[in-house]
């Protein structure tokens, strides 16, 4: 199978090749191990190539087309420039493979479907989340954008009656559970060999500190002020909570001068973004519990890394996080900082439920490992 799979992230040039700014470099690295050739069509930025940006190298078995750069699609008319020279390299593309995966929704997945179908080309879709959902907690108050996303995910909905669609989560998969055909995956990000052993993740000590880790966008949509009203109420009556806090959005400045407000900026430490194996890793090993407190989501890949790393999490029921973790976290109301706060404090205080919990969490993971997932969607691709 020789394979172009299309997203709208940004891709940058440096020195040692085309680096990304997210981890899905990682889960494309390891799909390429699975097909005759991979060639990943992205936004080549054209802006600095500071080290901080230049976060995940392609691998070399990805080979890479630059698509014109724009900014964003809440501000259309960069896109709408770009899209004829889109569509020309976007064509060029579709001489060298015979399917296309194509991640969205997104305005120039559909082009790309229509041009790849004109071509008798096998197609596929991919969601990660409701993106209906996320426009509208991205942008509140912009009722214009809000009704193009609901377009975009309605068209994705219509596309997928016709062609195989892989999504992130059982909230989604209801969404497009009329698809011609359907994969739920979870985006995990860890190897067999980065799985903590239960035994090194149980002899965590909770005598001491206790360091809370998020990590996330500092957006909207990830509620992250709530984390500041969290660990406010946690030090009140104990000391030892500490905070690392990893990710980088619009709210970091709100953030900061939250945590100065309520008094706990010596209990909190902002490290911005961290690779996955540049540092984050560790982080994950040297806390003693997660928290992830969003408001909306598919199947954040961050749960799986704490659950590999034998971290316990705690983690807001929205999206598919319920039924994709089940008993194996413990989960709280959106928006509710004491729920939280009680169970921080139950998994800092009962030895019984974190031995579960950890245990649960590693067993969970081992079967969602990059090199598991990534063999799926090979084999989806391939037989659909």
């Amino acid at each position: 199978m020789r394979l172009a799979v299309y997203t709208d992230y940004a891709y940058r040039r440096g020195e040692e090749g085309v680096f990304g700014e997210r981890a899905f470099v990682l889960f494309l690295s390891e799909l390429a191990r699975h097909v005759d050739k991979l060639v990943l069509v992205g936004r080549l930025d054209p802006g600095s190539d500071s080290a901080d940006r230049l976060r995940y190298r392609l691998d070399d078995d990805v080979e890479f087309r630059a698509l014109p750069h724009y900014g964003t699609l809440a501000r259309p008319w960069g896109a709408i420039r770009a899209m004829h020279s889109t569509s020309r390299s976007f064509r060029a593309v579709l001489d060298e493979v015979d399917t296309v995966w194509l991640l969205g929704p997104h305005p120039f997945s559909l082009l790309f479907a229509a041009e790849a179908a004109r071509r008798r080309k096998r197609i596929a879709l991919g969601i990660r989340s409701n993106f209906a959902e996320y426009v509208r907690m991205r942008h509140p108050t912009r009722r214009a954008i809000q009704l193009a996303g609901w377009v975009l995910a309605l068209s994705y909905r219509v596309l997928a009656f016709a062609v195989p669609t892989i999504v992130v989560g059982p909230e989604v998969a209801r969404e497009y559970r009329r698809a011609r055909a359907l994969l739920e995956i979870s985006v995990s990000l860890l190897r067999d060999g980065d799985l903590a052993s239960a035994g090194t993740a149980l002899a965590r000590s909770y005598g001491g500190d206790l360091r809370v880790l998020s990590v996330g966008r500092i957006e909207t949509e990830k509620n992250p002020l709530l984390i500041a009203d969290v660990m406010a109420l946690l030090i009140a009556d104990d000391r030892r909570w500490r905070l690392v806090l990893c990710g980088e959005g619009d709210l970091a400045e709100d953030f900061r001068e939250r945590i100065h407000r309520l008094g706990i900026a010596d209990h909190v430490e902002m490290v911005g973004y961290m690779p996955l194996h540049g540092g984050l890793l560790d982080m994950y090993r040297d806390a003693h519990v997660f928290l992830h407190v969003s408001w909306t989501e598919g199947v954040p890949q961050v749960l799986f890394e704490a659950f590999g790393t034998g971290l316990p999490v705690v983690a807001t029921a929205v999206g598919g996080v319920a039924e994709t973790v089940e008993d194996d976290a413990l989960l709280v109301p959106p928006g509710d900082a004491q729920s939280a706060v009680d169970a921080l404090r139950r998994i800092a205080s009962d030895g019984s439920l974190r031995k579960r919990l950890i245990v649960g969490g590693l067993e969970r993971v081992r079967e969602r490992t990059l090199e598991k997932e990534a063999g799926r969607v090979a084999a989806f691709l391939h037989d659909a």
